[in-house]
């Protein structure tokens, strides 16, 4: 996976969250920093927008992996930096086996 794949999955997702929600969602590029920039997009939805991007992009994002920061007091992430950690920290997708 690519820089640029993952980015442009978590700006889909970003948009669809927002859409969905009914909430305005500005203009999204690399420095935007969806916690503090998206309304109502914290930390009680962040676990569903991984679950999003993962599933858009065919991988695994572990569950101890906070890829919008913040985690113990960690700095919130943005969009350039949530798009590195997924490279960074995705696994292949397992496979299930049939029963």
């Amino acid at each position: 996976m690519t820089l640029d794949e993952a980015k442009k999955a978590l700006i889909n997702v970003l948009q669809r969250i927002q859409a969905v929600s009914g909430e305005e969602c500005p203009a999204l590029n690399g420095s935007v920093i969806p916690a503090k920039q998206l309304p109502k997009f914290d930390s009680t939805v962040w676990p569903a927008a991984t679950t999003l991007v993962a599933r858009d992009l065919g991988v695994s994002i572990p569950n101890n992996v906070h890829i919008f920061g913040g985690q113990n007091g960690a700095p919130l992430l943005t969009i350039d930096q949530t798009a590195a950690l997924i490279c960074k920290k995705w696994l292949p997708r397992e496979q299930t086996k049939a029963a």
